[in-house]
């Protein structure tokens, strides 16, 4: 760790001094959106029995976050390159605090709905940037240990997520979950305010048509996945479908022609950065599947309890939160193409060994095979992040970080929306779903070895355009 705040004459970022405060708000403003959105899954039943709803409606709590989130990644990192990313930091942390003590403050389902959908706004403008200001934060050559860092904290909010709600649960009502965020918000606040460095505006205007575009392509794709993962009829997923190709299309041809185009076409040029953006897909495809068949698998299949499978899954995100900060410490010294190839391959294992888990399997046979899930995760994530980010010109940072973000979103819904086709079609049978995470991973082991000879071409991390 002390590592990542030694300076160096030739460093680009900021000293290492300076370092240790912003990463302190970042990681504060990072784990706050994760663990809050891991933490109010458990809460569901008791929120719809409070304020009078059913659990189909109750379920709108953690969609329409995710909705207003996914639809607001692109634009919030558009934005930030007007406002500047301190700025948009700044606002999207008091945003989402603010929201979160309305939520817990609700009294009734509509008010708690208007408040989830702002915190997914200000969520949006956080995580949308939280990759660029690593780079920013870092030099180049530790960016692989910043990736790593990120990884080790948006696991270790995964993994505390469920237990820190079940205690909370134990001792007080669900409101105080919300309310938890109020402290820790004005926390990340403070650092972020006194640490992030400032920079300068960029000059030229904002592309709005863009943004709606991009705001309707996402929202309505989301909804459509989310329809399909919970059996909503089939006019509902194709009507949705529809409006988002349709606007997809137009918010291509527009960011041809803008002038300030919200999502720079010209990254893409770089194969190693298209390539790893479609690996990271990819990937939290086969994620997304995993973690919601394993819940059914866990429960419906093998008879544990809620609680029981919520330690279940910790040895996922425990080994992510050992393995990420060594591969990305390893990310800076050797190839992180070949790196994160190496993760994927032992992911795939990893989720072939849990598709192949019988029903009667113990305690300890589940335990390993989700933690050599976690172990390919954790060498694959953090490697991958750093050839995103290295691979597009600083100009390009914010805009690289949201897609990163929204690539990420994207893939896990698809991943959820298959399960839930799987079991409305397949009569229940979770290991289909399990098998077709393996054919994600697959997929994306393939395409992560198609960039292996593009790297060992030019090992030096190159950015499509001049800094």
């Amino acid at each position: 760790m002390k590592r990542l705040f030694e300076t160096r004459p030739e460093d680009d970022g900021l000293p290492g001094r300076e370092r240790r405060l912003a990463v302190l708000a970042l990681v504060t403003g990072t784990s706050m959106a994760v663990i809050d959105a891991t933490m109010i899954n458990i809460a569901l039943p008791s929120i719809g029995r409070d304020l009078g709803i059913d659990a189909s409606r109750s379920v709108w709590v953690i969609s329409l976050f995710q909705v207003v989130c996914a639809a607001s990644l692109l634009l919030c990192a558009a934005l930030s390159e007007i406002v500047s990313r301190r700025r948009l930091y700044l606002a999207g942390l008091s945003l989402f605090t603010l929201a979160a003590l309305g939520a817990g403050l609700s009294t009734s389902f509509e008010m708690l709905l208007a408040c989830r959908a702002l915190q997914g706004l200000g969520a949006a403008a956080t995580l949308s940037i939280g990759p660029s200001l690593y780079r920013l934060i870092f030099p180049s050559r530790l960016l692989g240990s910043a990736m790593g860092l990120s990884a080790l904290v948006v696991a270790g909010g995964y993994a505390s997520g469920p237990t820190l709600g079940g205690l909370v649960l134990a001792v007080a009502d669900w409101p105080w979950l919300f309310a938890l965020n109020v402290p820790l918000g004005c926390l990340a606040f403070g650092l972020a305010w006194r640490a992030l460095p400032a920079e300068p505006r960029r000059a030229g205007g904002f592309d709005a048509l863009g943004a709606g575009l991009s705001a309707a392509t996402l929202a309505s794709a989301f909804l459509a996945m989310d329809g399909l993962g919970h059996g909503a009829g089939w006019p509902r997923v194709t009507s949705c479908l529809a409006v988002s190709l349709v606007a997809g299309g137009l918010f291509l041809r527009r960011q041809r022609r803008a002038r300030y185009p919200l999502l720079p076409l010209t990254m893409f040029a770089a194969p190693r950065f298209s390539l790893a953006l479609t690996v990271s897909g990819l990937t939290f495809v086969a994620q997304g599947l995993a973690f919601v068949a394993l819940s059914f698998l866990y429960q419906q299949q093998m008879g544990y309890s809620p609680l029981e499978t919520a330690w279940l899954f910790t040895p996922w995100p425990l080994t992510i939160m050992l393995a990420a900060p060594l591969a990305g410490r390893l990310a800076d010294r050797v190839n992180p193409a070949v790196l994160s190839t190496l993760g994927l391959a032992v992911l795939l294992v990893g989720l072939a060994c849990l598709a192949l888990l019988p029903a009667e399997a113990s305690l300890a046979d589940s335990l390993w095979r989700m933690a050599l899930c976690g172990l390919g995760f954790g060498l694959f994530q953090a490697p991958n992040n750093r050839e995103v980010m290295l691979n597009v010109s600083h100009d390009y940072s914010a805009n690289a970080s949201g897609m990163m973000g929204t690539t990420r979103t994207i893939g896990q819904s698809l991943g959820v929306a298959l399960v839930g086709l799987c079991l409305a079609s397949r009569g229940g049978d979770v290991q289909a779903s399990l098998w077709i995470a393996c054919l994600a991973c697959g997929l994306s082991l393939a395409v992560s070895l198609r960039r292996i000879p593009l790297t060992m071409a030019s090992p030096q991390v190159a950015s499509p355009s001049s800094d």
